[in-house]
């Protein structure tokens, strides 16, 4: 019995059945099931309602370290956004994520042949995050008299008439920082627009009080959070993907754990025989 220990197994081999749990699952169909939680359902169906031509606002303060968790739902709700019509505005008040979300934001925009300055607006970083946020409660061109790219506020179309946040429909902050918190404090409880947010997985349990008081009004978390709204949305990408290659993953360890357990007791058992 002593060839069923995890032990006896060698690391070498373990780590060689959870490399291939990771590997072979990217080359298998993705199932689709996925089950859509209410606060995630909720910022779906708030897009759902607008009007072609209202702006979202996208604070994304996120950077590549987090990248495989929140890009895809901010891939997927941009997605959801340009189909329907909406126009984007952006910022990011993380300065290592910049690039990262200008590419994002390109990269959809060109998918749906949206042109900037008309359809989205990248406004880009500006530093003390708490203090750009109350001062685009008042006017957006007090920290952002220029966009990313240097180009005057007012020159472009989308901007015309945009003051503040009550110029745009809702806030959604894609965040895995506790900057997270300054937009609840000093964004949505200052300025009173509708706020909602998705954030990194281990960060989410922290903002369920504020969802449940109706701080925000939708809540999507992690990995599993983006892959519900890339369902949502009917285009599964890699969120879809990771959370099939992680269920495989951790199955794989449970297995290896019962066996551990399975093996050590009748050991027990046989030395009390």
């Amino acid at each position: 019995m002593r060839g069923l220990s995890i032990w006896n197994l060698g690391r070498r081999t373990i780590f060689v059945l959870i490399f291939l749990a990771v590997l072979v699952p990217l080359f298998l169909p993705a199932p689709r099931t996925v089950r859509i939680t209410p606060e995630v359902r909720v910022v779906y169906d708030r897009i759902e309602s607008l009007r072609p031509g209202e702006i979202v606002m996208l604070a994304d303060e996120y950077d590549p370290s987090m990248s495989a968790e929140l890009s895809p739902m901010n891939i997927a709700v941009l997605r959801h956004c340009f189909r329907r019509g909406q126009r984007v505005l952006v910022s990011c008040l993380v300065s290592n994520g910049l690039s990262l979300v200008e590419s994002e934001l390109k990269q959809v925009a060109a998918e749906y042949g949206k042109k900037y300055g008309q359809d989205y607006v990248y406004l880009g970083y500006k530093p003390y995050p708490a203090i750009v946020i109350m001062s685009m409660g008042e006017d957006f061109r007090d920290p952002f008299p220029t966009d990313y790219y240097n180009t005057p506020l007012d020159s472009l179309p989308m901007m015309r008439g945009v003051k503040n946040f009550q110029s745009v429909a809702f806030v959604l902050t894609i965040n895995a920082t506790s900057g997270l918190d300054n937009w609840i404090i000093y964004g949505a409880g200052r300025y009173k627009f509708p706020l909602a947010a998705a954030s990194s997985a281990v960060m989410a349990p922290n903002y369920y009080n504020y969802l449940q008081s109706g701080q925000l009004f939708g809540l999507v978390g992690g990995l599993r959070g983006s892959a519900e709204y890339e369902e949502l949305v009917g285009r599964p990408g890699s969120a879809v993907r990771g959370m099939f290659v992680q269920s495989v993953t951790h199955l794989l360890i449970v297995a290896l754990i019962v066996l551990g357990n399975i093996a050590f007791l009748r050991q027990r058992l046989r030395r009390r025989t």
